[in-house]
């Protein structure tokens, strides 16, 4: 046993002078420090394995059973979370949410009997395409102006996009829908078919789950472009022309309206216009406290800007983005001369004109709006939509002047 413990401790010196000699002395004898450290080294026991093997197995164990416990909560919290073409209908609301009326539209001559609020930001693209069809339509409703940063007027709502309309049904409940096109559409074909509840038609538009290219769920509202004419399809409502109206408003939507961000907000400077246009086009020292005006201009003119950044990147715009929306106008006044048409509608706008309208109206006290008069034919047709929306329009009715909702 001596003997064994001398072997031992001499190889232990072994290796503490082998170390000194390879730290401290020139290379040319590092070599013998390291021949001391083998000499060491296979005196070693040899350490049993077996405690970390079975550690092993049971770490491997447990995160198996967490990950399991982890994916079956998961599924349980959201069985649906993983449904491709799930189909989600309109919400209906038993009763309207304490909201405040910030005006109405009203209308003596509107004889759709519909009860119609509008959640809106008076200058997004979305609410211009919305509310130039109610006016056009010569339809009376109530418009709640939503303030663009603190949302408090929708905080009811699980859906935080405007617009977003509630239309009363037959029995007294309301109808919400929040897709700008879906709702236009909701809208004609009722106007088109007064004798099926509006609740009915509704039925028509669910939002549809599917995955999109980088496996991410969307939700959206796929026949969003189609009327629900049924039996009941106008004359003048051609295969060929319902399909040209649905390629202008897609249009529209998939490419006129995100040339808007990147040319009203290229600066900060032209943000701060942009937004303090916003402010008198809606009102906003009528309709909120001015700490609540002056967020909603600051924050939103620098979030804006930094969001037109990334819009413009998103869609490949040069860094003229001018000459883009230059181009997209010339493209669309190009069509009407081709087909000989002073709307595309022909004698009179229809849902085509009506979105490309409400898309430009929401940056007409822009400096882009004065650049894109100047240097393209728009003007002559915009000017013709603008007179017959504002001809149609119904009689403004500010807050304090409002009757009940329900008079």
């Amino acid at each position: 046993m001596s003997t064994l413990r001398m072997g031992i401790n001499r190889r232990i010196a072994a290796s503490i002078v082998g170390r000194s000699i390879e730290c401290n002395v020139s290379p040319a004898y590092r070599s013998i420090g390291a021949q001391c450290r083998r000499y060491a080294s296979q005196v070693t026991p040899k350490r049993n394995g077996t405690s970390t093997f079975k550690l092993a197995l049971i770490g491997a164990g447990i995160g198996a059973a967490s990950g399991t416990a982890y994916s079956v909560y998961g599924n349980w919290k959201d069985k649906s979370s993983h449904m491709e073409h799930q189909r989600i209908p309109p919400k209906i609301l038993k009763e309207l949410p304490d909201v405040k009326i910030t005006k109405r539209f009203i209308n003596p001559n509107d004889k759709s009997n519909l009860n119609i609020i509008l959640f809106q930001y008076q200058t997004c693209p979305f609410c211009c395409k919305v509310r130039a069809f109610l006016d056009f339509m010569g339809i009376s409703y109530s418009v709640v102006e939503v303030d663009a940063v603190l949302r408090q007027d929708i905080k009811w709502s699980e859906q935080k996009k405007v617009p977003m309309i509630l239309v009363e049904q037959g029995d007294g409940r309301y109808i919400q829908m929040s897709d700008s096109s879906a709702i236009i559409s909701l809208l004609a074909s009722y106007l088109n078919d007064k004798e099926t509840d509006i609740g009915e038609l509704a039925k028509f538009y669910p939002m549809i789950s599917y995955f999109d290219d980088d496996d991410k769920k969307r939700l959206d509202i796929m026949n969003k472009y189609f009327l629900m004419y049924q039996d009941k399809t106008p004359k003048h409502a051609t295969r060929e022309i319902q399909e040209n109206e649905r390629k202008w408003r897609t249009w529209a939507d998939s490419h006129l309206v995100h040339l808007i961000s990147p040319n009203c907000y290229r600066t900060l400077s032209e943000a701060r216009e942009t937004f303090e246009w916003f402010s008198k086009a809606g009102e906003w020292d009528i309709y909120f406290p001015k700490w609540e005006r002056d967020l909603m201009v600051n924050v939103g003119a620098f979030a804006m800007w930094g969001i037109s950044k990334i819009i413009k990147r998103r869609h490949g715009l040069s860094d003229d983005v001018r000459s883009h929306i230059y181009d997209a106008l010339d493209k669309w006044t190009g069509e009407l001369e081709k087909q000989k048409k002073k709307f595309m509608g022909g004698d009179r706008p229809n849902l085509a004109d009506l979105s490309v309208f409400g898309v430009l109206n929401s940056m007409e006290g822009c400096e882009t709006f004065g650049d894109c008069l100047k240097n393209t034919n728009i003007g002559v047709w915009y000017n013709n939509v603008k007179e017959m929306v504002d001809r149609n329009r119904g009689n403004l009715v500010r807050r304090t002047d409002l009757l009940p909702l329900n008079a």
